[in-house]
């Protein structure tokens, strides 16, 4: 969702602009962040076997969709306001959805003779969306998974897949494996260390060597990390940030990710996975359990509006379509997302900035969907607020808050308060005020005001705030 942004007052003047505030993003990754939602798609024979996680036993002959439409999954994506999707080419039982030239269990040998991968590629091409793809690196299938012939394997699949499908833009890795009692469950006693097998820097070489744009999905990124839940939620406390050499694919310490690290090295944001529906594979008993559209615009400010990515799963059921009433509420999610941030009320406001770094960087609120202006502090100033008068008195509940993150994430409290009869009063909302980057989005209890401010308390650097709306 694109809102008017504080932008630079267009004057002359040599000031410089802030020095970045390390760790910084990638271009790839500020591109990423600002997908903000994209689709998960589980499919394959657990759909049709009625598992979450299966033990790669199954005859691939039980994969038989009877009316697959990639075309009616993009539609969805799309209308729901998804920017992407990931597809798990391969899980965990070792079934692949392309057909790859490295095993038989693959969908090629199959009741279905196609190339799901291709299928949604093809879709992806067709209605604008951009294609992501998750392979497993467990593979319960695989005699040989344990050995080096296997991670030799693995690397082999990966290759296939980002050479055949044209532009990806996220590629998914974890840690799973059949080595512990969590991961493991029945006919799995294959043993690994999570951390080093799988030889993830290569793989991760691999990604870059062959699709530069793509970010890499892991525990510990290197491009985005696990938020530490399947839930769809990043605290209200989310650095972008991680300490590099601590964490790792199958990280045991999953709640820190959830918040970040205040002193990590390297920029690594969230993103918060989470299916519309209890399983992550289809499972008709689940049909009545679909997360309702109220669930879901929640989950998007939980996510998103806490500095992360929101990845909603979709199920694909054994027909090889999105159901119904996953995609009605998909779809009426987003239509309230875009309604309730339509119309920003700050529009027309005045706006009056305690410091600012020169004339280029006096703050100006215009109606400019261009991220890179800001408003920025002097060096050594590492607070400052900004206030809006309005015109006429409005009634707000929801404010909108933005870092310019090429820089760094810099804000690290700041409060919020409004003008009631003469009087600034503390603006009160059940969430912490603390960090911001690319995007905080804060809801409370209707106010109606003729000015708010938002004071910045504390910084790792001067101030750059790229955005500011109220709802």
């Amino acid at each position: 969702m694109i809102c008017a942004a504080i932008a630079l007052v267009s004057c002359a003047d040599n000031t410089p602009a802030p020095a970045p505030v390390y760790p910084i993003p990638a271009q790839k990754q500020v591109v990423w962040q600002q997908m903000e939602t994209y689709a998960f798609i589980h499919f394959g024979l657990n759909t049709f076997n009625d598992k979450e996680w299966g033990y790669g036993d199954t005859d691939p002959k039980t994969f038989n969709p009877t009316h697959l439409d990639a075309k009616q999954w993009a539609r969805t994506f799309v209308e729901a306001g998804m920017k992407g999707v990931i597809i798990t080419a391969k899980h965990h039982d070792g079934f692949c959805l392309w057909p790859t030239d490295l095993t038989d269990y693959n969908v090629s040998h199959s009741s279905y003779n196609g190339d799901v991968v291709g299928e949604l590629a093809e879709a992806c091409r067709e209605y604008g969306l951009k294609l992501g793809v998750y392979l497993s690196p467990w593979d319960r299938n695989r005699a040989d998974y344990g050995s080096a012939s296997y991670v030799a394997y693995y690397h082999a699949q990966l290759r296939e897949l980002m050479t055949r499908y044209g532009d990806i833009f996220e590629v998914w890795f974890d840690g799973a494996n059949g080595g512990d009692g969590y991961y493991g469950g029945a006919n799995e006693t294959r043993n690994i260390d999570r951390r080093n097998y799988y030889d993830f820097p290569t793989a991760w070489a691999m990604v870059d060597e062959l699709q530069p744009n793509a970010i890499c999905f892991s525990d510990g990124g290197p491009g985005c990390r696990w938020v530490g839940n399947e839930k769809g939620k990043a605290g209200t406390t989310n650095w972008a940030f991680l300490r590099s050499a601590d964490v790792y694919p199958g990280y045991p310490n999953g709640k820190e990710l959830t918040s970040g690290h205040a002193d990590g090295d390297a920029w690594i944001p969230a993103e918060c996975d989470v299916s519309i529906r209890p399983g992550w594979f289809y499972h008709e008993r689940e049909d009545d359990k679909v997360k309702t559209a109220d669930v879901l615009v929640d989950l998007y400010y939980q996510s998103v509006g806490h500095n992360g990515n929101l990845l909603l799963n979709f199920p694909v059921n054994k027909e090889g379509l999105i159901s119904k009433t996953d995609s009605i509420n998909a779809v009426t999610f987003h239509q309230r997302i875009t309604q309730e941030l339509s119309h920003n009320l700050l529009l027309g406001a005045t706006v009056e900035a305690s410091e600012v770094r020169g004339k280029r960087f006096a703050a100006s609120l215009v109606n400019d969907e261009d991220f890179d202006t800001y408003w920025a502090t002097p060096d050594g100033v590492n607070d400052g607020s900004l206030t809006f008068t309005f015109a006429q008195p409005q009634t707000l509940s929801r404010l909108l808050l933005q870092e310019y993150i090429p820089l760094g994430q810099r804000v690290k409290q700041f409060e919020l308060e409004y003008l009631q009869e003469g009087v600034w009063l503390p603006l009160a909302q059940e969430e912490e005020t603390t960090t911001i980057g690319y995007k905080r989005i804060l809801g409370f209890p209707a106010i109606t005001t003729t000015a708010i401010k938002v004071n910045f308390l504390d910084a790792r650097g001067p101030l750059c705030i790229s955005e500011v709306a109220a709802y």
